[in-house]
């Protein structure tokens, strides 16, 4: 990529593509996000989760993991309540300063687990995404976890979607994530690209009986046909 590369604090850097406009977010080697020059998403599982909160007729959710703020973005432009929780404040600084992620946002300088304890509030959908250079924290992969995610979900139609890194066909990650969501909300379902490695799949719990497969509806560019084909690949898919 012919760009321009800018550390915005040690180990995080920023990247513009010259040619595109397209942005990236680097946290050491771990590719945190990427937009167009508009702060729309370049990331496939992006569009996918911003489908199915479509689908579900969301209008309120809460996002722990912030990255470079994209899907907030996304679905705050299109009306949607969203409300972000990241422990590190550098977080929204960065969404907001590089990824256009807007000031009426609300942003919450916390830990995601001591968030979800603290505040009883039911949503109509919790999406995770807490991903950083060690990957995703242990505390975010537990039964308990998605029991207490459920309970901040209402109880009619609540959807809880999460963010995981498949390094091939035959990671054992989405399969444990499947058990262990199926002990909260019992009926679970895993989009992902079969034949990739180092991809990004989406497990999808609670209201999922009704989902199809996802389609781009706000394209980034310029991408938007890259966008279309890579999601057409991607298919429902037992772990």
């Amino acid at each position: 990529m012919t760009g321009k590369r800018r550390t915005v604090a040690p180990g995080h850097a920023i990247v513009h593509d010259n040619r595109s406009g397209h942005v990236s977010y680097w946290q050491q080697e771990y590719h945190q996000s990427a937009s167009d020059r508009t702060g729309v998403s370049t990331a496939d599982y992006i569009h996918v989760i911003y489908s199915f909160l479509h689908q579900a007729g969301a209008k309120d959710v809460l996002m722990i993991g912030c990255g470079g703020g994209t899907l907030a973005t996304m679905l705050h432009r299109s009306g949607v309540a969203v409300t972000v929780v990241d422990r590190y404040r550098l977080s929204f600084d960065i969404a907001k300063g590089y990824f256009h992620m807007p000031p009426e946002i609300p942003c919450r300088v916390a830990d995601g687990l001591a968030y979800l304890k603290k505040h009883p509030v039911r949503h109509d959908a919790l999406v995770l995404d807490a991903f950083g250079a060690e990957g995703m924290p242990e505390k975010f992969q537990t039964a308990g976890f998605f029991r207490l995610a459920k309970s901040r979900l209402k109880k009619r139609g609540g959807l809880f979607l999460m963010n995981v890194i498949v390094t091939d066909d035959d990671d054992p990650v989405p399969g444990d994530m499947e058990k262990l969501l199926k002990t909260a909300f019992g009926t679970v379902k895993l989009l992902d690209l079969p034949g990739w490695t180092d991809r990004n799949a989406v497990l999808a719990a609670g209201a999922v009986k009704n989902l199809k497969k996802p389609k781009v509806l706000m394209p980034p560019r310029p991408g938007g046909a890259k966008m279309k084909r890579e999601l057409a690949a991607m298919k429902f898919r037992k772990p």
